[in-house]
């Protein structure tokens, strides 16, 4: 079995370093890096070969980092993104403190509050969030497991974690909603 701990260690260091990293996530396998450095962002859109005005999913570790990084979220969207009941991201209007090439042009953030154990880890001990792109070229189908990613992505990340990479069971993306200022919500892709 492979070193979870190890994994997470290297993962820190890559981050650091401003390096892009390969990474399981409660949905697909994520291509990301800091989301907030970026120089970072930019090479995951280089590995990806991903246009840069297609936005950029970010994770975070608990509902409460929300308030971090959106400027008036509804009063109560901690009590929301806490019963989502399967993964869910969640655009939101007025990102915060995000570089404009994760931010949307209009200044909207996808946000999702991971439910994966060694994302979660990551996160709070890296103490940043994560971008996190399905591992695919851009225009290719979504890899439903590690041996589907593009070689070129795994032989150019920073750091391509082996925690899970064996894992057959197929997953797909997340929920995905528009979260409006008053709480009410549109689903954008289900």
């Amino acid at each position: 079995m492979v070193d979870f701990e190890s994994d997470l260690l290297n993962c820190i260091a890559a981050l650091q370093a401003g390096d892009t990293i390969l990474y399981p996530t409660e949905t697909v396998w994520g291509l990301g890096c800091n989301a907030l450095d970026e120089n970072a962002v930019e090479k995951v859109f280089a590995l990806k070969q991903r246009p840069k005005e297609k936005s950029l999913i970010v994770l975070l570790a608990e509902p409460k980092d929300i308030l971090q990084f959106v400027a008036a979220p509804p009063p109560d969207i901690i009590d929301i993104v806490s019963q989502f009941d399967c993964p869910t991201t969640v655009v939101y209007d007025h990102a915060l403190g995000f570089p404009d090439n994760v931010a949307n042009a209009d200044g909207s953030i996808a946000l999702r509050i991971t439910t994966d154990p060694f994302c979660k880890a990551l996160i709070k001990r890296f103490r940043k969030p994560l971008v996190s792109t399905s591992a695919n070229l851009s225009g290719e189908s979504t890899p439903a497991s590690f041996a589907q990613i593009h070689p070129s992505i795994v032989e150019n990340v920073g750091y391509a974690v082996a925690y899970r990479r064996n894992e057959q069971s197929p997953s797909r993306p997340s929920r995905l909603i528009k979260i409006n200022d008053d709480g009410s919500f549109v689903v954008l892709r289900s």
